[in-house]
Order: C-alpha cells, then sequence, then structure tokens
C-alpha cells in the first residue's frame, strides 16, 4: 500500500511517503512558497529549484521560498486551504514523489478547522481522484483522511514508545507550534477531546515579527520576517543589516518568551474545565524551539516530550497512521 502523509504548511512542504511494508518511509522538505510562474523572480546565481506544476491549466512554481514570490500574496490566513497556492503545493507534493498512483494521502488541519465537517469534506474532494500536475504526467489518490494536525505527532511519538500500553490511562497533550497558528489536541485514554483542544495564532510568525522589531530597534533596521524566516530554516545564526552581521539567537529567545506567554496562557484557558492533570505533553512542528521553554514553564511538573527533527513529526505519524 502506498501511503503518502502530506503536511502543506504556512513555512514549509512536508512530504513523508512510503510503502506500508517499508520501516523507514522517505522525507522531504521544502519552502512553502507558491504563485503563477510569471511571479518568480529569476534567479541569477546558483540553480532553479522550484517545481513546475498545473492548478486548473495555470503553471505555477511551487516549493520555493516566499521571498522569491513577485506582486503575489503570501496566503497567511484560515482559509488557506482554498487558495491555489495550496493546491499547487499539493501537486508539488505528489510530484515529489515520483509516484503514479497513491493509495492514500493523509493530511491535518489546524485544530479549530478540523472541527468543520464541511471544509474536511471539500478538502477531500479536492485531494481525491485523478491530478493532472504537470503537462505530461498525472498522479490517482484512491483515498483521502484529514486529521487534527497534532494528530500526526502523537502516533509518531507512541510509535517511539517502548511500550505504549504504559499511557494507555494517561492525559496526553500534543502541542503543534506552526508558522501560522500553535495546535494542540488533548488525548485521554487515546480519545479525542475536543472541548479542551484549540488553536491560537499567537505562533511562529508573530514569534519573528516580534525578533524582526527588535532588531530594528537595536539596530536601525528591521531584517523583515522573511529574511528571518530564511536563516531560521537554513540554520544561519546571523543576518545582515546594513551590511552588519546581526546574530538572531538573542532576539528569538526573548521574542519566543514574549509570545511563547500568551500562547500558553491560551492552551491552560482551555484546559480549565479537565478534572485530571495531564500526565505527558508531547511537541512537535517546525516551531517546537521557539515555545519549549514557555510551556516548559507554563506546565514545570509534566515531563515534556520533544519529537526528534519535530519538522517532521505531523508528516510522520500521517504517514505512520495511514500505512498501518
Amino acid at each position: 500500500m502506498l501511503t503518502v502523509g502530506l503536511d502543506i504548511g504556512y513555512s514549509n512542504l512536508k512530504i513523508v511517503y512510503g510503502d506500508n511494508t517499508e520501516v523507514s518511509p522517505k522525507m522531504i522538505k521544502r519552502p512553502a512558497g507558491a504563485a503563477p510562474l510569471d511571479h518568480l523572480g529569476q534567479r541569477i546565481m546558483g540553480n532553479d529549484d522550484s517545481l513546475h506544476v498545473l492548478v486548473d491549466g495555470k503553471e505555477f512554481a511551487a516549493a520555493v521560498s516566499h521571498d522569491r514570490i513577485e506582486n503575489w500574496p503570501r496566503e497567511l490566513h484560515k482559509d488557506y486551504t482554498a487558495t491555489e497556492s495550496y493546491r499547487a503545493l499539493f501537486n508539488a507534493g505528489l510530484l515529489l514523489t515520483e509516484m503514479s498512483e497513491i493509495d492514500c494521502v493523509i493530511t491535518g488541519l489546524p485544530t479549530n478547522q478540523y472541527l468543520d465537517a464541511e471544509l474536511r469534506e471539500h478538502l477531500t474532494k479536492i485531494m481525491r481522484g485523478e491530478h493532472q500536475i504537470t503537462p505530461r504526467r498525472k498522479v490517482v489518490v484512491h483515498d483521502v483522511k484529514i486529521v487534527p494536525q497534532p494528530l500526526g505527532g502523537f502516533v509518531d511519538w507512541m510509535h517511539g514508545l517502548d511500550d505504549p500500553s504504559q499511557i494507555e490511562d494517561s492525559s496526553v497533550l500534543v502541542v503543534d507550534p506552526g508558522f501560522f497558528s500553535v495546535d494542540w489536541v488533548l488525548l485521554v485514554n487515546g480519545e479525542f477531546k475536543r472541548a479542551s483542544s484549540g488553536t491560537s495564532l499567537d505562533a511562529t510568525s508573530v514569534v519573528l515579527d516580534e525578533a524582526a522589531a527588535m532588531i530594528a530597534q537595536d539596530h536601525g533596521g528591521n531584517p523583515g520576517r522573511s529574511k528571518l524566516e530564511n536563516a531560521v530554516r537554513a540554520e544561519r545564526s546571523t543576518v545582515s543589516v546594513f551590511g552588519e552581521r546581526i546574530e538572531i539567537a538573542p532576539y528569538l529567545a526573548d521574542a519566543s518568551a514574549k509570545v511563547g506567554h500568551i500562547a500558553c496562557s491560551q492552551i491552560q484557558e482551555s484546559l480549565r474545565k479537565e478534572n485530571s492533570s495531564i500526565d505527558q505533553i508531547v511537541l512537535v512542528g517546525g516551531g517546537a524551539p521557539f515555545f519549549e521553554a514557555s510551556i516548559k514553564e507554563a506546565f514545570a511538573k509534566t515531563p515534556i516530550n520533544l519529537a526528534k527533527e519535530a519538522v517532521f513529526a505531523n508528516a510522520r505519524g500521517f504517514w505512520r497512521g495511514g500505512a498501518a
């Protein structure tokens, strides 16, 4: 059975795919920029690594850094799944698998959007069926499953436990800090507790905006969110401001503390009606390092489990759940 775990984020596109008989699936991460081809800046140094895909017959460049796109809006809103950019990234994900036929695609939605049954049904219809992803390439997707985004991280964490039965009666909080939103789900006795799960918009993009403003205050120039985002993605420790290399770690730490406190307060508020304490917290997603300290402070007595290669945790869990 050929299964694809697809995490189409606001900053990164993550694909985990392979046959369900495989122990270690293939994993790919690309930037989540997408726009019509004529809105892509021409690269004069280095190779053009953009993927060219079709969306309703229109040629798009996909899986590129957002700062390469000109005069095309960055989709940073709750209707992301309804945009052409999202569909271009979906087609790019299919292209990267090199498959012509896929048994099941599993993907996630922010927790509050997952609760919208009409949205789940609409997204399933968009993803299922035959897709003309390039002029000469079609991909058939036979089945689609939509889950709450952090649930992938929970499945991935469970897979790594020596004895999963030890947490059968546990309350597990999965926190997924992404670029657009911080999502969390509470699982008690393995059941999804909707009333205590939710979404905060005080997410990684807000951390980067805050850090950029702090840099501007100290150095007189704002590097902008995109420059910081690219530096974090490439694991660079500095950005250029007026020709000077500025260490970003102190600014990211201060911004993370400020924004993380707000997000953690929202998580705690959603849990106020729970009678029992949280036994385990699983921290997943590309923004996990920004929020780890705040979560440890807010839930000082609860063990925190930071996912290995946290940016892939949800997509890995989607694949593991679909391949099971």
